[in-house]
């Protein structure tokens, strides 16, 4: 039982340091205090979520906009040879179908002059 404690005492010392230093700046400035200490006069800390929310609705609009966008333009490329034949086939169908509803009716030529 002491070795799987050895061989986890290390990796769960060694894991917090990362997170350790990274959450703690690397000294304290002279006359500057961190962030979260400083107290927020009334209704800033809401003007300030409304405004970040303001800007990273901006912003996800238009990158989303973007990607959609080139979605829909890689998706209609690999439909537009399928969307095609289609057409072609609905239009040559509905064209036979006029001629062949034409030539039964019997009505003779329309002349022109």
């Amino acid at each position: 039982m002491a070795a799987p404690q050895a061989s986890r005492s290390p990796v769960s010392h060694v894991q917090p340091r990362p997170a350790v230093h990274a959450a703690t700046p690397a000294g304290p400035k002279p006359g500057a205090a961190p962030v979260a200490a400083r107290a927020l006069p009334d209704g800033m800390e809401e003007y300030m979520v409304h405004r970040v929310m303001q800007r990273v609705d901006v912003v996800l609009d238009q990158r989303l906009r973007e990607a959609i966008a080139t979605v829909v333009q890689e998706q209609t490329r690999s439909v537009l040879p399928r969307l095609r034949e289609e057409i072609e086939s609905v239009v040559r169908h509905a064209v036979y179908e006029a001629v062949a509803d034409e030539l039964a009716s019997g009505a003779p030529p329309v002349s022109k002059g």
